[in-house]
């Protein structure tokens, strides 16, 4: 019964958690908005089922690191109310990967759909 209650309280976290990354993060809202468009745009293409999986795998990967990079800041911001210059290392370092990230989603994205625009001349 213990080890049950304890997988409950760890799924209401992980809940609590991408919860407040919904709530308190405009730029997580931002990429579910750009996601919904993805797939909507996969479904009106009909993308294979192929592509729909990798570009599913990057929509994650973009959440994932957003949602890292907002436990970096909030842990820094807990540590540390100086400006301190390995802070904002710390910062810097996480909104890099979720740019590097997003830029990839991007390059993906592209090179999915561009042949199904074309198809569209």
């Amino acid at each position: 019964m213990d080890s049950r209650y304890s997988l409950v309280k760890s799924f209401k976290y992980a809940i609590e958690g991408v919860v407040f990354s919904v709530k308190h993060n405009g730029n997580f809202r931002i990429y579910i908005g750009v996601a919904i468009l993805v797939i909507l745009a996969s479904i009106l293409f009909d993308v294979n089922p192929f592509e729909m999986g990798i570009l599913g795998v990057m929509i994650l990967l973009v959440f994932i690191c957003e949602m890292i990079n907002t436990a970096i800041e909030e842990m820094v911001n807990l540590i540390t109310t100086e400006h301190r210059q390995q802070a904002k290392i710390a910062k810097d370092v996480g909104a890099g990967m979720v740019l590097i990230t997003s830029l990839g989603s991007v390059v993906v994205g592209f090179l999915i759909f561009f042949p199904y625009v074309l198809k569209l001349f």
